[in-house]
Formats: structure tokens, sequence, C-alpha cells
């Protein structure tokens, strides 16, 4: 509709609420008269009391034609209506009204690019929604702002037509067809003004393209006016960053064609001159410690100007002055330019403004968890300055629970309190136990039965609790676990076990008794002495025992052997380890870790008080990095040692296995290392070895589509690795692939493809691979 029209269309209507105002009037008396009594006929839905509240007049008084005027004008503009009269019949006042009708259902056709819900709530905005008055200024405005939309989609060519259907009891519904057509093609972009960077290196760091062989997926060549504002924002970036200081984006041209299916971009730019930095000082109040805050500022003389070094010296700035309280402190660079020789002086005028104190931590999303065991994880306190360390450092800790999936911490300000804040901790909970039953089959131990109960954070304290349960012809395990992470306030954690094990290799034909057994149980205790690190020590006790005959693999006779047994026969030996450790936690999750390492060292020593004397020792260090939003970097490196002291073998019941997901993907788990080639089955059978190197290296992403769903990623991947007997030989194996990974309602799922590279014919090879709750 044009505007001429739109004016006539009003200009129509007041002439006709006029006309329908003097007929209303001629149906008055032209005296004057006490009214003794008001009617309204008409209603169906609007309440009676509404319209007597809009009445210039009531009982009692003494109606007159201004006073009638004025009642229709009123009740004509609360839009309720669209026909209203007043009429006498001696002393009784008579209004009529002809209610609008109200819109039962708002309805598309045609509509692909937005989702109605969303639509409607934006309808709702502009004044059109169900169980309102149909106002049809109000539908044509809609009609007008959902056809905007599409066009700042890159879709020109669509049409957006609103039909009105009336249904009973005065009601309407409202159709909005939609004809989307085609999404508008970049065709080209052009700069102009542009003389020491050319046009591809400029379109180079868009979003928007010309097309590719990709665009089918990555659509980077339809255009989209909110994408086009960031490519504006990026090329000044990209030129300021390089010395650009004056740069200017001068205008923008957008063309399309007449089909409306091609866009023409065309930015006409000013890039002046390229300035040097010749004096950075700060100004203004640095709390004496100017020198401190100096050394936090990238930017120096004699350097190119970089709006980004800048921008990051003045964040390091003002996160170190949060972290003495001054939260809201504002640095503010003042450029003092000389075009003539092209140089610039920048001061840094620094106000740290008021210290801020937080008056209060509110927790919020823990339905479950107990706000003690998220409080005991912060480390900035109530009534303490604020800490912008402390709020970064409490939000890691909570990330490394492992109990939620996001972690947002965010502070607002205390009404008429200018010096104080509260923080908000804003968690989001994850599922931390499960029921599991599972059933299995193998070609060695044909039926599996496994159970398990298993919760990571047990009633919303903390702790965890699990006993699971696997039973097979070969291998049969029961295990109860607890670890308590704040076993004394002081946070010092334990860790309990108790578990029976029981293992009888099928494959070992014509040695029915051949057996492995032990039972034991280890208590290890935590204890942190930096935000990050923390040592470990504890104890336990191990039964051994193994059943072996002159048909049992050579290393377990020789073991048995070794410790005083007799072949045939049975060997029974206990083991009480002292246990040490020191580890170093510097990750912003344990669940998906995106940055920090984690660092551990650990040895264990048979004690003379049993029958086992070794020692082991093993080491693992963890790197993650992240370039953008979902897409993170991982190393992952673990070495492991064992010896016997003493004259006694290497207890073969603490030998690594390395193979599998974890570890090396594409081989059988365990599969790698020392074999024993038994010939009744004629293959090879592995053992484990006394030491293990094991590398990985790993790259996540979203999955295409999710956006950056932290639940659901996948992932490439490098392994390489190997275990080694008394011998160390370091000849490794290696793989490649990729998986995906979801945090699932059952807990960590991680699949994975590998190939192995530079196999032997003796490895065991199984490239499909699954496991829950490992983050190699």
């Amino acid at each position: 509709m044009t505007h001429s029209s739109r004016f006539f269309a009003r200009f129509i209507a007041q002439i006709l609420t006029i006309i329908a105002l003097g007929l209303s009037l001629n149906a008055l008396a032209a005296d004057s008269f006490v009214v003794k009594d008001i009617r309204v006929e008409g209603l169906q839905r609007v309440e009676p009391g509404t319209v007597f509240s809009y009445l210039p007049v009531q009982v009692g008084e003494t109606f007159t034609d201004e006073k009638g005027a004025e009642a229709i004008k009123v009740l004509y503009g609360t839009g309720f209506f669209r026909d209203v009269q007043i009429q006498a019949q001696g002393n009784v006042l008579i209004v009529i009204v002809e209610e609008r009708p109200t819109i039962s259902r708002i309805e598309f056709t045609g509509m692909k690019e937005f989702e109605p819900d969303v639509v409607r709530k934006s309808l709702k905005a502009v004044g059109v929604a169900e169980a309102r008055f149909y106002d049809k200024a109000l539908i044509d405005k809609a009609e007008q702002e959902l056809k905007r939309s599409y066009v700042g989609k890159g879709m020109y060519a669509a049409e957006v037509v609103a039909t009105v259907t009336p249904l009973e009891r005065n009601q309407v519904a409202v159709y909005f067809n939609v004809d989307e057509g085609p999404i508008a093609k970049i065709q080209e972009i052009n700069f102009i003004g542009n003389e020491e960077f050319s046009e591809s290196t400029l379109r180079s760091e868009m979003q928007l393209k010309t097309g590719g062989w990709l665009s089918w997926y990555s659509k980077d060549n339809l255009y989209s006016k909110q994408k086009l504002t960031a490519d504006l924002e990026t090329i000044r970036s990209y030129y300021l960053n390089r010395g650009y200081l004056e740069f200017v984006i001068e205008s923008t041209q957008v063309s399309i064609t007449p089909d409306k299916k091609g866009i023409y971009l065309t930015i006409s730019i000013r890039e002046g001159k390229k300035f040097t930095v010749k004096d950075v000082r700060l100004a203004g109040e640095t709390l004496g410690k100017e020198a401190e805050l100096m050394q936090l500022v990238t930017i120096k003389p004699g350097d190119t100007f970089s709006s980004a070094r800048l921008t990051e010296s003045t964040k390091s700035i003002a996160e170190v002055l949060g972290s003495y309280g001054y939260a809201f402190a504002t640095i503010n660079p003042q450029p003092d330019i000389r075009r003539d020789i092209a140089e610039v002086d920048l001061t840094l005028v620094v106000d740290p403004g008021r210290r801020i104190y937080v008056r209060q931590v509110a927790i919020s999303g823990n339905a479950k968890t107990r706000d003690v065991v998220i409080r005991r994880e912060m480390r900035q306190f109530e009534s303490s300055w604020f800490d912008s360390d402390k709020i970064d450092l409490s939000k890691k800790r909570l990330g490394r629970l492992g109990y939620f999936t996001e972690t947002d911490i965010t502070t607002e300000d205390v009404p008429g309190s200018p010096d104080q804040v509260d923080v908000n901790v804003k968690v989001t909970e994850k599922p931390t136990g499960a029921i599991t039953l599972g059933a299995g089959f193998s070609s060695t131990e044909k039926l599996i039965l496994s159970a398990g109960v298993n919760q990571d954070n047990a009633f919303g304290t903390g702790t965890s609790i699990g006993l699971n349960a696997a039973l097979g012809k070969v291998n049969q395990n029961l295990t109860l676990s607890n670890y308590d992470p704040y076993f004394t306030e002081e946070g010092i954690s334990r860790y309990t076990d108790f578990y029976y094990r029981s293992s009888k290799p099928l494959y070992y034909i014509g040695d029915p008794d051949y057996q492995i057994k032990s039972v034991g149980s280890n208590i290890k205790f935590g204890v942190p002495y930096t935000e990050v690190d923390r040592v470990f020590f504890g104890t336990g006790i191990e039964v051994f025992s193994i059943y072996a005959t002159t048909n049992t693999p050579i290393p377990y006779q020789n073991y048995v052997t070794s410790y005083g047994g007799t072949v045939p026969g049975r060997l029974q030996t206990y083991n009480v380890p002292l246990t040490v450790g020191w580890a170093r936690d510097g990750r912003d999750s344990a669940l998906i870790p995106s940055e920090g390492s984690l660092q551990q060292l650990s040895a264990e020593v048979g004690t003379p008080i049993g029958d086992l004397t070794f020692y082991r020792v093993y080491g693992q260090y963890q790197k993650y990095h992240s370039f953008s939003k979902g897409n993170i970097l991982s190393f992952n490196g673990e070495v492991g040692y064992g010896e016997a002291y003493g004259n006694k073998l290497f207890p073969i019941t603490k030998n690594y296995f390395v193979g599998g997901i974890g570890s090396v993907r594409g081989y059988s788990p365990g599969s790698l290392g020392p074999q024993y080639y038994n010939t009744v089955t004629n293959s090879y059978q592995p053992t484990g070895g006394q030491s293990k190197i094991v590398a990985n290296v790993e790259y996540t992403f979203p999955v295409p589509g999710s956006g950056v769903d932290k639940t659901l990623r996948m992932f490439t991947f490098v392994d390489g690795g190997n275990a080694f007997g008394e011998n160390i030989n370091l000849v490794l194996r290696y793989s490649y692939g990729l998986g995906i990974s979801w945090i699932s309602p059952l807990g960590p799922l991680k699949f994975s493809y590998g190939i192995p590279y530079k196999s032997q014919p003796t490895d065991n090879i199984q490239r499909l691979q699954f496991q829950v709750g490992t983050a190699f």
C-alpha cells in the first residue's frame, strides 16, 4: 500500500466516524435529562464495567449532547468497538456497541526460514496476537515487518500476504501466506579506494563470498545484512591492526538485479596513512602500580599501531585492577596523532573507579546439587572485595567437578550501593548417575552379562559411589568404590574401593585349571596445597591367587616359581603397597576441557610386609588449546615403568596393557606389547609389559549443523604407543582416524574408527571401538 493510499484510507475512516457520530447523536433527544439508568447492549467479550468506566456520565447525573459526543469518542478510542451508538428511552441511557472481532489464531503457510513461534512473539510486539482485537492497520504493519525480516536475510523476492477469515462468535483467523522465493546470491564484491591491499586480500577476510565449491553447505554466497555488518567490522579491524589509524569505510552499496536473485556489493574505503607509535604512557589514577601496569602494555614505541594490541593492553590492565577490587575500572586510550610524520603518541588514561565489594553470592540452576558443593569451590567470598582472578578461578573449579555442562558467573549492581555487587552463579546440571544393565557376546567369552550403579554426585553431596559387576566365562569382576572430594572441611579427599577379579582365559585350551584371582581394598587421600596442586598418599592390601599347570603360559609359570610356587600348583601372594602421587589440574573443565593442562605423577611400591617387592612409576601430561568456538587441539602423553627389587620377578599382575580406545585406537584393547604364542590355538596372546608409552593428538570440532553444541562433537586423532617387557625396545604402533563423542544421559560416550599404521601381522586389529567416560 502506498503512502497516498494509506492517507486516503485514514481520511475516509475519519469521515465515517464523524458521520456515525452524527447519526448517533441524532438518535438522542435534544433536551438534557437526568439519567435514571444506563443499559449496554451488544457486548460479547468486553465486560460492562469496562464500558461504564469510560462513560463521562453516571446514573443521577445530567446527560447532555456534549457528554454524548464525548462518550462516543472515548469508546471508539478504546479500540474495542467498530460501531458505537447512544440512545435514550425516557430517562434511560442506552449504549449500543458492536465489538471488533478478536483474533482466534495466527497461522503461517509457506514459511520455512523462520520458526512460527518466534514470529508470533515478534508480531505480539506490534500488537498482533491471539486473543487480541483485530485491527487491519496492525495486520498491514505486521505484514510489512515480516517482509522486512526476509529482506534482512537476503530474500528480496519474498512476498507476504495476510488474509483474514471470519469465524464463529465474532472471531477471525489471520493467515500469513508467504512465498519466500530464492535467497539473493552474491555475484560480485568490489572495493573502491584500496591501495595497500588487493581486493582478493580484503575479500578473503570476509564471511560473504561470491561462491565456491562448498557454498552449497556453507551458504557463504547468500547475502545477509548481519553478515555484511560483521564483515565491514572485520575489514576495519584488519586495517586498524596494521597501522591505518584513520581508516574509514565511506559507503557501502548493495545493488540487486531486476529478478532479485543477484547481489552486487561495492565497498568504498579511505585507507589513510600507516602510523607508527612514538610514545606510550599511562595517566590518571594508577594506584601506585604504574610499573606493574606498564608491563602489561604490549604495544611499544617504534611498533606499527595495532588496535588489537591496544585493546589487549587495556583489557589486561582492567583485569589486574579487577583483581584488586576495582571491578569497573576503565582505561581510555587517547591518541595524539601527528599526520605530517605519520606518528601517534598513546596515552592510556586509567580510571579505577570505586573499589567494589561483594554483598552476596547467589546460586541458581542447581536442582540437585547442594549449595555447599558449589560454594566450597568458590574462591570469591562474600563481604570481600571483588577479584576478577578469583571469579575466573571459581568458574574453572566448578567446571572441573564434572557435574555441569555450563557454568556462568555474572555480577549485578546492588541498588543504592554503588560500591557493592552481587555475584550470580548459574549452573546447568548434567545427569551424573546411571543404572546399567547389559549383555554382550564375543567369540571368546560368548555371553557377557554386566550391571552397574554409578553416581558421581550422590544425593547432590559431591561424593561418588559405584557398584559394578561383569560376568563372563573368561572375566568376572565386582567393584565397590567411593570418592569423597571433601573428606575434611580443608579439602582433603578420600578414595576407597573393594574389588574381586577373576580371569580364566579360554584360549589356553588343555589347561582348564589355569585361573587368576585377586581380592583387595585400597584407600587413598589427596591433600591440596595450591588451588591446582594436590599430593596423594595411600595404601591397601591385595591377595593374588594363580592356578597353574604345565600347560599354563610360560611367563605365568616363571612368575609362580619365582615366588616359591610349584607347577602344577596354586600360588597365593599378598601385597601391601604404598602409593604416593602428585597432580596439577589446570583444565577449565573435567567433562569437556578446552583450555589448560593436567599433569600427574605417581608411584606404587610393594612393601616387604607383603610377598611382592616391586615399584611402578607413572606420569601423564595433557594439554588443551582452543582455537575458536568448539575447535580444540589436545595432546595426551603417558609413560609407565615398573621394576622388581630383590631376587624375584616383576609381578605379572602389575603389567601395563596398551591398545584400544583410551590408548592406541585401532588395535584390540590391551593387545599391544609382549605376547605369548599359544601352540594349542596357534595364536599370539598378550601378557602386558612392565613399561609403556602412549601419545595421542586429537582435534575436536562441532558436528556440522549443531552450532557450538559442546555435548556433541566430532574428532580426528593420531595415536602412538606400546607396552614393553623387561628389555625396552622402542618400537611403537601407530594409528589415525576419526570419531564422535556425546555427553549422553548415560554418561560420556565415545565412538572411534581407527586405522592402524605400521602394524605387524601378529597385531590384533579392531578398527571400530566404543567407550564410556574417558577424555582420550
